[in-house]
């Protein structure tokens, strides 16, 4: 038998070769384990505690348990680690001995916050917790303590209500019912005749607790625990499980903060801004949120705790009358703001304690800011060397730089109006104008000199017109990516979809929500910012930046415009990919180029056919008997598409613009109602059969699926060699033009899928351009490519490429066809499956990475192993979106191309993306 010895010795070898168990809980305050560097482990709030610890700041100790936890909190069934029991008890004793407390003691008690930390910022979605650690004998400790009984029990009521509310679940059985705690506290209020709960007495806040305890006994058949170590266990689980509640769901999902992240929680010692009238509570930003100007901004609350300053209950007051009230503890946060900046490097967002004259810090974050303030923020503080022109651009979100663009509400104006439904923002700014349910109605109106706005139930490539014509457009169908949403956003049009609430009656005329009824030629006002439509007339005001780019204001009198344009040039500086626009017309193409885009990365032809008469002889040619009259209306159609292009190649000044031939089915062009075929049959000399019969004929079951794109040039190659025609003839007179202008077109055969197609239209091409060019002792510089939208393209990318000098990816049909969902029907199940983390985002608005992404990736990889040299683009309206736009950047994209007003947040997200590849 061994001698202890020799037993004790070989324990420890043995518990040296043991594993050690994961390290869950992280101490911070004068022993600090952390850093901010962790933030993925420790949560934003919990990395940020140990930073300030770490440079001095006065942070009050704590502990955090890790992200980790969470994770495996939720993969187990909402069962804690092992390791976990053992390690918070350390930390609680690593506590106990910084601050001389002890956690459950009857004579000097410990108590504890206990908030959750995410990775990201989700201010207010999750649950805390105040004055942990109280029970009915701690509380007299307190008292006896602190020598202020009325601040005893006023923190004791706080805890058994937040702990009744968030742990034991005591909430509102009913919508119409009001909060069972704050109802039982006004009729405590009411009874001893004071409104603010500072007013409220020992005694009187006895005589709350006690109605609390007996409303949680009642509703839940459980007591209020008095084990501080169950309160604790309790608390944490909350946290834990709020991170699934409704709110930081529906939060997570806005914001594209993944699920499997979890939250980490912070368990820290409380200190008290309600201990009478020398403590204080606040929250503090370093520079104003709203429009970004360097000063002191934020508000507090003496005698308060935190959830009193945003609760709304008293009035806070605006953080430099803090130099009146208590002028030293100013003095010190105005030194803690200078070095939170100087230390993080950006705006600061934090909250503050002081508890009987001695000022403490409770967290700090990177502050949230309109896009207005981002900008300002991010020039000011590189010209004061806090950040690099780099980290300047990276602060800014993308998608914000386009709120310095769009018009909006005028402030007081939308305080009067009357909000009668909500949609999908589709379209961002403001707009208001005459109710039109047709095309030609706006046209008509606005020819009269009203604005208007075209209400649809969904939009189809006929109401172009209209949509041109109309300041905003809505619609009670359709989503974000829909034909309205794409459209407008292209025009920069004020634009809702999906407004499920609105009815529209066109036989009536009216346009219906509720109980509110509008009739055709009433006034509507429609937020494509917020999605919200209100009834009547709303005063909208440009923006700045809009004014300068439009030639109706100096720069050098708008400072935003400025600041905007700095910003700009610090993307251009960065950024590696090309930046193209979607436009069909000079206007939009010039629009474009003054926000920056470096040409016309897909140009519609078919919204070409639907102005002035150009429709009438595009339906001539559909219903053509035979090759010769299908010629002889495309003889006329011709015409107009060079002058089209003509103006296209002026206004784009030797950029390139890339030309996609016809696309949509055919019956898209044609009238759908009885009336209108008539009309069209009386116009063409035939009879409303012949008519009625083409259109039969011309239906297909899934038109996206069918007779469109190449295959009708394919079909009829007459209309692949007209738009040839127009191209190369309007590149040849503007080759001519005195003035020296450089022409660079690009046409795209869409909708390949096999390389034979390509090399049928390409030839066309080919043969037209050589005829040109030797009548007009020209040479065009041109190239010839295709659009991959169907996920055979990408398979075969390596064959295609032999032919094809571009690529441009069709991501919008491209997500239909891999995904097997339509664009316009898939808004009845998306929300579901965003409610179910099946799909994270809108697969229509933000690329899907794994599933169509791979197949750009192959598209990329096959392209380039056959033609090395060959240009990769993106056209669909992924090409505007942030994430998609980095994911372009990555998988090695030449360019992206989107709608006009999305110009600038392209530049400024490729820059980004280019910033932290280099990373």
């Amino acid at each position: 038998m061994p001698s202890k010895k020799t037993a004790k010795k070989a324990k420890k070898v043995a518990s040296k070769r043991a594993p050690k168990a994961a390290k869950y809980v992280y101490s911070f305050g004068k022993k600090t384990d952390g850093n901010a560097k962790m933030k993925n482990l420790l949560g934003g709030k919990g990395a940020n505690l140990a930073e300030m610890a770490r440079i001095g700041l006065p942070v009050p100790g704590g502990f955090t348990i890790t992200t980790d936890v969470c994770v495996e909190y939720y993969k187990n069934g909402r069962v804690y680690p092992a390791a976990l029991k053992g390690q918070i008890a350390t930390a609680i004793k690593i506590c106990e001995k910084e601050s001389g407390k002890k956690f459950g003691d009857q004579k000097n008690p410990l108590l504890f916050s206990v908030r959750s930390g995410a990775r990201e910022s989700m201010p207010g979605m999750m649950d805390t917790i105040l004055n942990l650690g109280l029970n009915d004998k701690t509380v007299e400790a307190l008292k006896v303590k602190s020598g202020n009984g009325r601040f005893a029990y006023d923190c004791y009521r706080r805890f058994v209500q937040m702990y009744g509310d968030v742990v034991m679940g005591v909430q509102s059985r009913t919508e119409n019912e009001p909060d069972p705690f704050e109802h039982a506290l006004h009729l405590v209020k009411k009874e001893v005749g004071v409104t603010i709960d500072s007013d409220l007495t020992e005694e009187n806040n006895k005589e709350v607790i006690k109605r609390f305890q007996k409303l949680i006994k009642d509703r839940t058949g459980g007591a209020f625990p008095q084990d501080v170590q169950k309160q604790l266990d309790g608390a944490v689980s909350a946290v834990f499980n709020s991170w699934e509640n409704e709110r930081a769901t529906l939060y997570r999902q806005k914001y594209g903060i993944p699920a499997e992240w979890g939250t980490a929680v912070n368990v820290q010692l409380m200190v008290f801004g309600n201990l009478g009238d020398t403590s204080a509570t606040g929250v503090a930003f370093t520079r104003d949120p709203a429009n970004g100007e360097n000063v002191f901004y934020g508000e507090y609350l003496i005698n308060a705790q935190g959830e009193d300053v945003v609760a709304g209950v008293r009035t806070p007051f605006p953080i430099a009358q803090l130099a009146d009230d208590m002028p030293k503890s100013h003095k010190e946060l105005s030194v803690v703001r200078k070095k939170l900046e100087k230390h993080f490097g950006d705006v600061q967002d934090f909250e503050f304690t002081i508890e009987d004259g001695k000022l403490y810090m409770l967290q700090t974050r990177n502050g949230k800011r309109t896009g207005l303030a981002a900008v300002r923020i991010a020039v000011e503080m590189t010209k004061q060397r806090l950040m690099t022109q780099q980290t300047a651009v990276t602060k800014i979100p993308a998608d914000q730089i386009s709120s310095l663009l769009v018009p909006i509400f005028d402030t007081n104006a939308i305080k009067k109006a009357k909000l009668m439904a909500t949609g999908l923002p589709a379209g961002p700014g403001a707009a208001s104008g005459k109710i039109v349910f047709n095309a030609a109605d706006a046209e008509k109106e606005v020819a009269l000199g009203n604005s208007v706005v075209l209400c649809r139930e969904e939009t189809s490539p006929e109401d172009l017109r209209g949509m041109i014509a109309s300041d905003g457009i809505l619609t009670s169908r359709g989503g974000v990516s829909s034909h309205a949403a794409l459209v407008a956003r292209q025009m920069g049009k004020v634009c809702i979809c999906g407004a499920s609430d609105i009815h529209i009656d066109y036989a009536s005329a009216t346009l219906t929500a509720g109980k509110i009824v509008l009739k055709e030629g009433d006034s509507i006002s429609i937020d494509g910012t917020t999605g919200e439509i209100f009834a009547g007339s709303v005063a909208t005001a440009p923006s700045e930046v809009s004014q300068v780019l439009a030639g109706k204001m100096k720069a050098e009198k708008s400072y935003t415009f400025q600041m905007f344009n700095q910003i700009m040039k610090w993307s251009d500086k960065y950024r590696t990919m090309g930046v193209r626009t979607n436009a069909d017309s000079p206007e939009q193409s010039k629009s474009a180029v003054s926000m920056g885009a470096e040409g016309i990365g897909l140009c519609r032809t078919e919204h070409m056919f639907f102005e002035g008469d150009r429709i009438s002889y595009m339906r001539e040619m559909i219903l053509a008997p035979s090759v010769a009259a299908r010629k002889a209306a495309l003889k006329k159609l011709l015409p107009f598409q060079r002058k089209d292009f003509n103006g296209l190649f002026k206004a784009m000044e030797g950029r390139p613009v890339t030309i996609r031939f016809l696309d949509p089915p055919l019956h898209e062009f044609l009238p759908h109602d009885d009336a209108s075929r008539r009309d069209l049959a009386e116009h063409l000399g035939v009879s409303p059969e012949i008519v009625s019969d083409r259109v039969r004929a011309l239906h297909e079951e899934n038109p996206m699926l069918g007779h469109r794109g190449c295959r009708l040039g394919i079909s009829y190659p007459e209309i692949t060699e007209m738009q040839a025609r127009a191209v190369f003839e309007a590149a040849a007179q503007v080759l001519k033009l005195k003035r020296k202008i450089k022409v660079k077109p690009e046409i795209m055969i869409p909708l390949v899928g096999f390389k034979d197609e390509l090399d049928n239209q390409v030839a066309i091409v080919h043969r037209v351009a050589a005829e040109v060019q030797k009548a007009k002792g020209v040479k065009i510089d041109y190239l010839v490519g295709t659009m991959l939208e169907v996920p055979r393209a990408c398979v075969t990318s390596a064959e295609i490429a032999k032919t094809a000098q571009f690529f441009s990816f069709g991501t919008n049909d491209l997500t239909q066809t891999t995904l097997g969902m339509s664009r316009d029907d898939a808004g009845s199940f998306l929300s579901k499956y965003k409610d179910l983390d099946i799909i994270p985002q809108n697969p229509f608005a933000t690329l899907d990475q794994e599933g169509v992404g791979s197949l750009v990736k192959q598209g990329v990889d096959g392209g380039k192993s056959t033609n090395p040299d060959i240009k990769l683009g993106i056209c669909g309206e992924h090409g505007g979106d942030p994430a998609s736009i980095k994911f372009c950047h990555n998988a090695g994209l030449s360019y992206v191309s989107c709608s006009p007003n999305r110009v600038p947040v392209a530049r400024l997200a490729a820059a980004q993306a280019a910033i932290e590849a280099e990373a």
